[in-house]
C-alpha cells in the first residue's frame, strides 16, 4: 500500500468538501480508511509544501506524483470522487 500526502488548509471550503468526501468514503468501503494519509496544512508547513508542485488545495500527492489538485470548478462530487481513485490507487 502506497502512502499519500494531501495538502490542505484549514479555511479552505474544497479542503472541508474533501474532509467531508473522505468520512463518507470510507463510511461507504472502510477498506479506503486503511490508507496512510499525511495531511500537511500549508500554512503551518510551507517548507514542506514548497517542495511539491502544486497551486490549489486541496492537492493529493502519491510520492512526487501529483494525483489530484481541486479547481474551484470542483464540486463535492467531483472532489469525492477524485480522492476514490488516489485511495484505490493507492491500495494498489
Amino acid at each position: 500500500m502506497k502512502k499519500l500526502t494531501v495538502f490542505y488548509l484549514k479555511s479552505c471550503p474544497y479542503c472541508r468538501k474533501a474532509f467531508d468526501a473522505l468520512k463518507e468514503l470510507t463510511s461507504e468501503d472502510p477498506l479506503l480508511g486503511g490508507v496512510d494519509l499525511e495531511w500537511i496544512e500549508e500554512s503551518e508547513s510551507p517548507e514542506i509544501a514548497d517542495r511539491y508542485d502544486y497551486y490549489r488545495v486541496p492537492s493529493i500527492f502519491c510520492g512526487d506524483e501529483k494525483l489530484y489538485e481541486c479547481d474551484p470548478k470542483h464540486d463535492y462530487s467531483e472532489i469525492k470522487m477524485q480522492f476514490e481513485k488516489a485511495l484505490r490507487s493507492a491500495l494498489g
